[in-house]
């Protein structure tokens, strides 16, 4: 578990960067900055825990994890040039980071009695509402809604694990082979600009 721990405060704090980028980039002040990071970064962990009552919320009870945020405010505005050459970096862990996201989020909400599939959407919320708030709050088109397989990904994962779950493999065992499906379909899905059909209009209308 020390691990998964310092695994999901990495994820933390790449989250937390990607939001303090975002704001910096839409010129927000420091407050702006350090609220949009703070949203990204647990924002979905802390609406998760919101919608099936856990107390303390998630960062309320680790105060680890408002550090890892200030710490990665703190580095964008001391290295913001240099951080953006440290974006594959970034992007894996924030890959490795949503695979923890939606497993701890998945097994708490098993943890609280959920049907499988509630605690399969508590996981996806984990790992994705964080930065969908922050797409909204800086006013862009959520990612997972416009591109990239992403929260499909973390279902994917989290599906795998309910499966082996039933067919009781040991845990560590089970955690280790569901992030990885998680990581492989978010590496493979970027590497080859895989997306998910969209909806085309034109479907729907008739020929003249």
């Amino acid at each position: 578990m020390n691990l998964i721990y310092t695994i999901d405060i990495l994820g933390t704090f790449a989250f937390a960067i990607s939001g303090a980028l975002v704001a910096s980039d839409k010129k927000f002040d420091l407050f702006g900055v350090l609220i949009i990071a703070f949203v990204t970064a647990v924002g979905g962990g802390m609406l998760r825990d919101i919608l099936i009552n856990a107390h303390p919320i998630n960062w309320i009870g680790d105060l680890n994890y408002l550090w890892t945020i200030f710490l990665a405010v703190f580095l964008t505005f001391l290295f913001k040039s240099k951080i953006a050459f440290l974006s594959k970096t970034l992007f894996l862990f924030d890959t490795i980071g949503i695979s923890v996201f939606t497993l701890l989020g998945l097994q708490k909400g098993l943890s609280f009695d959920l049907h499988p599939l509630i605690a399969l959407i508590m996981g996806m919320i984990s790992a994705v509402f964080g930065g969908v708030l922050r797409d909204v709050l800086t006013n862009k088109v959520p990612l997972i809604f416009e591109k990239e397989i992403y929260a499909s990904a973390c279902l994917a994962g989290g599906l795998s694990y309910l499966v082996l779950n039933l067919a009781e493999a040991p845990k560590d065992i089970n955690f280790i082979i569901s992030a990885s499906v998680i990581i492989i379909i978010r590496l493979v899905s970027v590497k080859y600009e895989l997306e998910l059909p969209k909806i085309n209009d034109d479907l729907f209308s008739k020929k003249q």
